[in-house]
């Protein structure tokens, strides 16, 4: 077993793509790595799949369409999916060290994650017999129905802040449904979604089925959301590059399924269990470094309970321990280089403009690991709605604290940006909390709590957050068509 930093790194990492059920190399060759964000030391590399390599795995899809597959009877699809959540399970500590040495998130997070990608193929195994049409009724003398079919060859480009949990919550509705698939995982993160295609192999689904091109966006995301024989593509990623996915599937009819993002608001009234309400911004903000879309980036509480929070939070914050995610260090490193500059930036401005830090607010530098990409647990108070740090999505440990008098302010403020993904509120009256969930803009509210729900419960945005729906039943209905027979008997 291979090391890195004195920490084990799991034989068998994949090196090459998966197009048709083989292994293959980029048609021109190139190669890339991928870098363990804890010391900035590559660890892997995965060929740099270019257009020609997006047209053989969505060609090997289109063929698969209409081979086995599609032959293949609801019950035995959803007995695939079961045996392949069973095989993740069977190889949840290899495949959380490996998720944890490409995106650096803690060991526990990892494995809890693995857990979440096994729950998708076992949840969405369930209906795939299930997806049922209708009749309707128009008199005596006709009979009419409907049918449910797949789409056909079914695009994800996949985020790397959760790579293999991403890439199961898109894929598992999908097969079940009855589709073929084309992977795009992030370039930073490619590993799991690879191995994904061994797991599924084993499990019984036939070649082609699954495919991954491993690469860089304009190179390979690119070409595939362009594809004219991609029926949907799934995307989750930056607002910029979400707009650009959506023209790009226009062009040739796609449709497509956007998560892009949140600037969440955690709202605490007064009223609200304290020690619940600290507990839960803390996880809000500080999981997986703050690199999630639902993060609860944005803190709103009511004035008299604001000193209170701040002492605690600030204290808890200070205490907490930056390390590498195999050793599950309480708060691990942001992925990439690239997006340490870019949190930092962000924190810099706000500096320059005489934004309050009460903690953190600079890269950290952490002993035997200084390659790494760490950044301080960050709380910025006071600050304007206005501000850039309460409007941008930052997208690292990084909390903006707005302060309010009234329910019905923290309303207004938490409606105040361009994003409506995930809100949450902290509040002893159940009223106070549902007619914040009536109000608010986003697709999926918490109440004294945060990152509740699971594998079952739909989520997805509105306003910049994007549309569509993952998760749930919801998911399966960008997926499958509906067909009306009517006949006149």
């Amino acid at each position: 077993m291979n090391k890195i930093s004195g920490r084990s790194i799991p034989d068998g990492l994949p090196n090459k793509m998966v197009i048709g059920g083989e292994r293959v190399e980029a048609a021109r060759g190139g190669r890339f790595a991928t870098l363990d964000p804890a010391t900035g030391v590559a660890f892997a590399e995965v060929p740099a799949g270019g257009p020609e390599d997006v047209d053989r795995a969505v060609a090997a899809a289109k063929k698969a369409l209409k081979g086995p597959w599609f032959k293949t009877a609801p019950a035995e699809r959803g007995r695939i999916l079961t045996r392949t959540a069973a095989l993740i399970r069977r190889d949840k500590e290899k495949l959380a060290r490996i998720e944890t040495l490409d995106c650096g998130k803690p060991l526990r997070e990892s494995l809890g994650d693995i857990e979440t990608a096994a729950g998708y193929f076992e949840y969405y195994a369930g209906i795939a017999d299930k997806l049922q049409g209708d009749t309707i009724p128009l008199g005596p003398d006709f009979i009419s129905f409907t049918l449910h079919e797949p789409v056909g060859v079914t695009a994800h480009i996949i985020p790397w802040n959760y790579p293999l949990v991403t890439t199961a919550r898109g894929i598992a509705p999908a097969l079940a449904a009855g589709n073929t698939a084309v992977v795009k995982p992030a370039e930073q993160t490619p590993l799991t979604a690879i191995l994904l295609a061994d797991l599924l192999a084993e499990a019984g689904l036939p070649a082609g089925v699954y495919n991954v091109v491993t690469g860089f966006g304009p190179d390979a995301g690119a070409p595939l959301t362009q594809h004219p024989d991609v029926a949907h593509v799934t995307f989750t990623g930056s607002v910029p590059t979400g707009k650009a996915v959506m023209k790009a599937a226009a062009d040739h009819v796609a449709s497509v399924t956007l998560e892009l993002g949140g600037k969440s608001p955690v709202v605490v009234l007064a009223d609200a269990d304290l020690d619940a309400a600290v507990e839960g911004t803390l996880k809000a903000i500080y999981t997986n470094a703050g690199q999630v879309c639902s993060a609860g980036s944005r803190l709103v509480v009511e004035r008299r309970l604001h000193n209170a929070m701040m002492e605690r939070l600030v204290a808890r914050a200070e205490k907490l321990v930056l390390g590498h995610g195999l050793d599950d260090a309480p708060l691990g490193p942001l992925v990439s280089d690239e997006q340490l500059k870019r949190v930092g930036d962000f924190v810099a401005e706000a500096k320059k403009r005489g934004v309050t830090v009460a903690t953190g607010g600079k890269p950290a530098s952490v002993a035997g690991l200084e390659g790494g990409y760490f950044f301080a647990p960050t709380i910025f108070d006071n600050v304007k709605p206005t501000d850039e740090v309460a409007q941008e999505e930052i997208f690292g440990p990084v909390l903006t604290v707005q302060v309010v008098d009234t329910p019905e302010e923290a309303v207004a403020i938490g409606n105040s940006t361009r994003y409506g993904l995930v809100a949450g509120i902290y509040t002893a009256d159940i009223g106070k909390a549902l007619r914040f969930a009536r109000d608010i803009d986003a697709g999926q509210v918490f109440i004294n709590q945060y990152f509740a729900g699971g594998v079952s419960t739909p989520f997805g945005g509105v306003k910049n957050s994007g549309f569509g729906r993952e998760k749930g039943l919801a998911a399966l209905t960008s997926y499958f068509r509906v067909k009306c027979v009517t006949a006149k008997i």
